[in-house]
């Protein structure tokens, strides 16, 4: 069976950025978790002291508290200092992006509109920015329930499909006097989602690795789905199931931007002895 990898896949740079700057701050504490996956956290955990915690009120004077790439809520970053909290700020450039749109956009009038997941930790900080609140979309019939001023601001969740993004512009564009639309969605995104298309529309199985509650990867496995039927959604090695290889002739892989290079060459061995 032949094993392929995407063209682009894995760790990303505002990843890699976070990953550097936590193993250069040992004995410290990520707020929430740093990235979406697991075994890279226990990873830093293990070999760096690099602790994880998800309440605020954990981090006293003189702790170090390490901000996830995913950015966290202004008021709770504006805490943590009030509490003369040692904060290193590991939020990815193209997160603290939007976040400084909504704030800048809000001040000046605009209604917010965000594309995204209201519940996921981005676009919780993203929606903090925006002075004078914000609504957060995920289909154009989440529009047509809104009321929203002439002037609008739109900016999107760093890893949505840039497809579903311009559904919600095209819908606003010719029924509001102004709309400014802010391409947010990150390079990455767009590079490691082309070459996941590419690929599966060759595979006859699929297999994108990555975190079960990373949004980057379930929009990759939604596109190798879209192309490739045989598609699975793994963290590691162990969730392959030798059955998907069955009569298989070719493997296409993919890997979510949290996804470290030890996991994703595992994967590959292990299905090389599959096949």
């Amino acid at each position: 069976m032949k094993i392929e990898l995407a063209e682009n896949y894995g760790f990303c740079f505002g990843v890699k950025r976070a990953i550097k700057i936590a193993e250069d701050n040992r004995n410290s504490a990520t707020y929430g978790p740093l990235i979406h996956n697991s075994k890279e956290i226990e990873r830093l955990n293990r070999d760096f002291d690099v602790a994880l915690t998800e309440n605020l009120s954990d981090f006293n004077t003189g702790d170090t508290a390490v901000v996830r790439t995913h950015g966290i809520p202004k008021d709770e970053l504006a805490q943590l200092h009030k509490n003369k909290v040692d904060v290193i700020d590991a939020t990815c450039p193209y997160v603290t992006k939007p976040q400084q749109i909504c704030e800048e956009m809000s001040e000046k009038g605009y209604d917010i509109v965000i594309f995204g997941d209201e519940k996921h930790p981005e676009i919780k900080g993203v929606k903090s920015y925006a002075t004078y609140g914000a609504h957060v979309v995920t289909e154009v019939a989440d529009l047509e329930e809104l009321k929203l001023k002439e002037h609008i601001a739109v900016v999107a969740q760093t890893t949505r499909k840039v497809e579903e993004y311009l559904k919600i512009t095209d819908y606003l564009i010719p029924r509001y006097k102004e709309v400014r639309v802010f391409n947010t969605i990150c390079n990455a995104t767009f590079e490691n989602q082309d070459a996941v298309r590419k690929l599966s529309k060759d595979a006859d199985v699929m297999i994108v690795i990555g975190g079960k509650n990373s949004s980057n990867t379930k929009q990759l496995q939604s596109i190798a789905e879209d192309y490739c039927p045989e598609s699975h959604h793994i963290e590691c090695a162990d969730d392959l199931d030798a059955e998907w290889f069955t009569g298989k002739e070719y493997c296409g892989i993919s890997a979510g931007a949290s996804t470290p290079d030890w996991i994703i060459q595992d994967v590959v061995d292990h299905i090389s002895r599959l096949a």
